[in-house]
């Protein structure tokens, strides 16, 4: 079961990597971060949050290792993907049922940003003419 998701946090920890492999296939690649969605609502002196929740968010993706350094603990992230159940056995074997969230974007918001370095553009080949 899964369900369209758009939601904007802030991310609350490191961004944890892993990598799987895939036989003689190039890696999966899993940036995973644990995203506060809060629900500010505002009040006479700013605002307040009400009913916000944490969720795991992963990405797959074969840059996620470079995202890796990119997204960091505090940033604001704009979340879009679909969320899905994920059902499990904890250390006493009791079944649990949480929601995680599969991303297909992640973007990063500018709150409390200090500076944007952007990468420079590569070169590209000059187009052939047709003939």
């Amino acid at each position: 079961m899964s369900t369209h998701f758009v939601g904007e946090g802030n991310i609350g920890s490191t961004p944890e990597f892993r990598e799987f492999p895939s036989g003689n296939d190039e890696p999966r690649r899993l940036l995973r971060l644990n995203v506060y969605f809060d629900n500010p609502v505002p009040t006479k002196d700013g605002f307040e949050d009400r009913g916000g929740y944490w969720a795991p968010v992963e990405l797959w993706h074969r840059e996620a290792e470079h995202w890796q350094t990119l997204y960091q603990k505090g940033m604001r992230v704009l979340v879009e993907g679909r969320t899905v159940r994920d059902e499990w056995e904890d250390a006493d074997e009791n079944e649990r049922v949480t929601f995680k969230i599969e991303a297909r974007r992640v973007g990063i918001l500018p709150y409390r940003l200090d500076a944007v370095t952007l990468s420079p553009k590569q070169a590209s080949e000059p187009a052939q003419p047709a003939e």
